[in-house]
């Protein structure tokens, strides 16, 4: 993650004084009551907007409450730092959200929505006789303090590409389909109107796709582009997610799979994605992912090979075998036009065991990348502890919004 100096997630306020000691001291009863806060949250605001629930937010992660807990684990992580700024400094999570956000077009007043329900919520659970005045003017400074950072980071990130907040959709058409043997299926995307190009992007960004579904709804999903960019398309690659216990099948990844062909039209988002490599940086990068989890590093990989093949690249990938690999043999030959590269893959049905960095030499003063499963970056990122490698040289991508997860010094093996 790079930021500018002046960016607003290096200047977050400092809570005052009085309100530090109240969320001190309540962190603990909200934190115990967080899993009874946050689905009545979300509950009582899609009752009061279902139109977000059917064009927003992600239906099969609110069937599991993924995003309810992450929800709950930001503003908990906030405020933790608020209290104690010897804590790490949140700005890498903030920065996530923030790209998130921008690339589903989330704008000023959604966070008024959120910030209704929310406190609803807290005092329908805890009690009015618990959220006391005082205790709810501290916990209310919190949110628009975190709201606040998050509204004007985004607000630079709009800027950034040149558009006005939520002008982010692009109506593209499909010139291109390629399905792997793997399973994976790849679509190339072009503007619909040729006057208004599709924009170039950095190297492991991603976009957001929306599928118009048969029951009315267009739901919205991020997928990392795998293509260098700059010619006026882009390319990304979907798993088919399919169902498991207590996991529903992926709603938009079948609707790509089972629909979209080439021709068709398709609704997309402007690239964002802060898992972007330091093009103007020579030091040594690896790249670290598990499953579906290569596609960055495939974006990543062809913007390498066609601009600085001599940068010393290491690329270590997990799965379950050679035939789920996606995009393997596009890996293999991006590879190929390396210069300086190290490759390697772990196959569990092939017998090889768990990605262990300790039979790998990891270049001095190295980048790393990451991304895959929960499980799999915490046991990456335990490894990269071990080996002495510095926090601010790891960076990562999670599929999913488990963020409050990724605590290496409780790190299981990847399932």
């Amino acid at each position: 993650m790079r930021l500018a100096p002046d960016s607003t997630l290096n200047r977050i306020p400092e809570l005052e004084p009085e309100h530090a000691e109240v969320i001190r001291a309540t962190l603990p009863v909200v934190g115990a009551h967080i899993d009874q806060i946050t689905p009545l949250f979300y509950s009582k605001m899609f009752t009061a907007h279902p139109e977000l629930l059917r064009d927003r937010f992600n239906r099969g992660n609110q069937q599991q409450g993924a995003q309810q807990k992450a929800l709950a684990a930001s503003i908990a992580t906030f405020a933790t730092h608020l209290v104690d700024p010897a804590l790490p400094h949140p700005r890498e999570l903030l920065s996530r959200i923030g790209h998130k956000h921008v690339s589903l077009g989330v704008t000023e007043p959604e966070y008024r929505i959120v910030h209704e329900h929310l406190f609803a919520a807290i005092v329908e659970v805890l009690g009015a006789d618990v959220v006391t005045p005082e205790i709810a003017t501290a916990w209310d400074r919190v949110y628009w303090l975190m709201a606040t950072t998050l509204i004007d980071f985004e607000r630079e990130l709009y800027d950034s590409v040149g558009v006005e907040p939520g002008d982010v959709f692009r109506e593209t058409r499909v010139v291109q389909r390629i399905d792997d043997s793997s399973g994976v299926a790849t679509f190339v995307v072009e503007s619909a109107d040729p006057a208004r190009p599709l924009p170039g992007f950095l190297p492991g960004q991603y976009i957001s796709v929306g599928a118009r579904l048969p029951d009315g709804a267009r739901q919205l999903r991020q997928y990392s582009l795998v293509n260098r960019g700059g010619d006026g398309r882009l390319a990304f690659t979907v798993r088919r997610v399919l169902a498991e216990e207590n996991t529903p099948a992926g709603e938009v990844s079948g609707w790509l799979h089972d629909h979209v062909q080439p021709g068709a039209s398709l609704e997309i988002t402007l690239p964002f994605g802060d898992l972007t490599i330091d093009t103007e940086a020579t030091t040594p990068l690896v790249l670290i992912s598990a499953g579906i989890g290569v596609t960055p590093m495939v974006g990543i990989l062809e913007y390498l090979a066609a601009e600085t093949p001599s940068r010393r690249t290491v690329i270590l990938h997990a799965d379950r075998s050679t035939t789920a690999h996606p995009l393997r043999e596009t890996v293999a030959d991006l590879a190929t036009r390396l210069n300086d590269v190290y490759y390697r893959a772990w196959y569990r049905a092939d017998g090889h065991g768990l990605l262990d960095l300790t039979r790998t030499d990891l270049p001095e003063d190295a980048d790393y990348y990451l991304c895959g499963g929960t499980g799999f970056l915490q046991y990456v990122r335990a490894q990269l502890m071990s080996a002495g490698i510095p926090s601010d040289r790891v960076h990562f991508e999670l599929f999913a919004p488990n963020d409050w997860l990724l605590n290496a010094e409780q790190a299981p093996a990847p399932a």
